[in-house]
């Protein structure tokens, strides 16, 4: 009978409800995944119009094979270049005692303040009989060009992705494996090639996955330095020919190529298992010391430094010179503002279909949720002029109105950014606590006033941060803002791109000055979220 008193019955206890996201959840989800996939769908119909015998012959055409296998060399080049400058430059601020590793990290991460076709811009203003070295020591150097030249130029940029996977990776592996190994009587490099290149798997998978996708939907580099690949093939198509179904074919077959990298990444990290099995903490690991071999570290880490941040700001500065100082800062000033008409909105619209994203995908997982941020990220992988070239085609024939017209522009740069606006506001998410909204409810307040009260503050931060990104990401990208922007309406991005490609350097350079200092906030934001992690 005591027991009875004290304990309620099996009917008294409450059963647990499943919790029900709000049906309100699912509408940024749903404008998302018709905003992203009815584009892209129309693009294949739209390829799909031609006849099949045309659609066969334009696919197996000389042409389309040479864009295969230039765009499938271009791509494996430039990721092989960017592990052979990230791996060691790793390995050396994390494993070893050189001095100024926090120095080197911050130099290594810059040149991501440093767009491709900027990159390009300063290799190209080197060489020639007009360059940089030709004015200045008379030295005349042919002008890199071709495959060399856009690699050169893509590597230079893209390095850094690959360095902060292979960093990360390399800070969290366990050093007891490594100590095994050399119990058992490996030498240093055997360690090195057997223990630990297999475990930096995931950094690897996520650097190239990264540097692949850039390089597929590169456009400025590979235009510049005249190198033919699907992205510059696509559009010297849409551009110059009446009939666009070929332009559309070579899209869809872009399309299809950058889902090869992202399927064989996840093949790549489901074969293997890279997390320590045993009980207690990891220690870290014993730092190497270069003795003999730091003046070679610290002259390679003076090249990569010197070739992808001295060298762009020195050819800068210098046209930055020659260059009418008062009529290029106001065309700098007018077109920034232009710039900042397309990219702020474009963030602010980001940010707000990220948060709902990833408040249901968070608070409420489930298949649906699931899915609904795997399409958000199909954005952020689709190489950028397909997925322009894609409203394009289906603003003509759906909503013609919207043809290069402002919101057009600003709804490609927020869905293609989509993905990088939902990081920072997970992160912040998933540090709030969930009983502070079940607080907020048994106060009364429904699910929106639990949230705005209990929740939107706490990710204000990861907002703000998201915020920031998506807008110094949509300021200097190219290949949307050249397909989608009205006529007359020019960014920084394509004044670089179109000034470049004339030759005309030093009017060039006050628009690339612009692109370089404002995309530094983009190189802190990675630093200051990189230093968290």
């Amino acid at each position: 009978m005591a027991d009875s008193a004290v304990l309620p019955s099996a009917v008294e206890i409450p059963r647990p409800s499943v919790r029900r996201p709000p049906a309100a959840l699912y509408i940024a989800p749903v404008i998302v995944a018709i905003a992203t996939l009815v584009p892209l769908l129309y693009l294949a119909l739209r390829a799909a119009e031609a006849d099949p015998g045309v659609i066969a012959s334009l696919i197996f055409r000389p042409r389309t094979l040479m864009l295969f296998r230039n765009t499938l060399a271009l791509a494996a080049g430039v990721v092989t270049a960017a592990v052979l400058i990230a791996l060691p430059l790793a390995w050396l601020t994390v494993r070893t005692d050189i001095r100024g590793a926090r120095l080197i990290t911050l130099l290594s991460v810059l040149p991501l303040a440093v767009p491709g076709y900027v990159m390009a811009y300063a290799l190209l203003s080197l060489g020639g009989n007009y360059g940089v070295l030709a004015r200045l020591t008379g030295l005349v150097v042919p002008r890199p060009s071709g495959y060399w030249g856009a690699l050169a130029a893509l590597a230079l940029y893209t390095f850094p992705y690959m360095f902060l996977n292979i960093r990360s990776a390399l800070a969290g592996l366990d050093p007891g494996l490594e100590e095994s190994a050399r119990s058992l009587g490996y030498s240093p490099g055997e360690v090195f090639v057997k223990v630990v290149l297999p475990l930096l798997k995931p950094g690897l998978a996520g650097g190239s996955l990264a540097v692949c996708l850039y390089v597929l939907g590169d456009f400025g580099a590979v235009a510049l330095m005249r190198y033919e690949v699907f992205s510059y093939a696509i559009y010297t198509q849409y551009s110059g020919a009446f009939d666009r179904v070929y332009a559309a074919v070579l899209a869809v077959m872009l399309l299809a190529l950058a889902a090869v990298p992202v399927v064989l990444e996840g093949a790549v990290l489901r074969r293997g298992r890279y997390a320590r099995t045993g009980n207690g903490v990891a220690r870290r690991a014993a730092v190497h010391r270069l003795g003999g071999f730091a003046v070679p570290a610290y002259a390679f880490a003076a090249l990569v430094v010197g070739a992808s941040v001295v060298m762009p700001a020195a050819v800068l500065g210098y046209w930055m010179i020659l260059s009418p100082p008062l009529e290029g800062f106001i065309d700098v000033i007018f077109t920034f503002g232009a710039s900042f008409l397309a990219a702020f909105p474009a963030a602010l619209l980001s940010v707000a279909a990220a948060v709902p994203l990833v408040y249901l995908a968070v608070r409420y997982p489930s298949p649906a949720a699931r899915l609904s941020e795997r399409v958000a990220y199909i954005g952020y992988a689709v190489p950028p002029l397909a997925l322009a070239l894609a409203f394009v085609f289906f603003s003509l024939r759906v909503v013609p109105a919207l043809y290069q017209r402002l919101p057009l522009l600003v709804a490609a740069f927020a869905l293609n950014f989509l993905a990088l606006a939902m990081g920072p506001v997970r992160s912040a998410l998933l540090q709030s606590p969930m009983r502070l909204e079940e607080a907020a409810r048994s106060l009364g307040y429904g699910a929106f006033g639990a949230f705005m009260k209990a929740v939107a503050p706490l990710i204000g931060r990861g907002a703000a941060a998201s915020l920031m990104l998506v807008f110094v990401m949509a300021m200097k990208e190219l290949p949307i803002s050249f397909l989608l922007a009205p006529t007359g309406f020019t960014t920084l991005s394509v004044a670089v791109f179109s000034r470049t490609s004339e030759a005309m350097m030093p009017q060039a350079a006050p628009y690339a000055a612009a692109i370089v200092l404002f995309s530094s906030l983009f190189v802190g934001l990675i630093l200051k979220y990189e230093g968290r992690s």
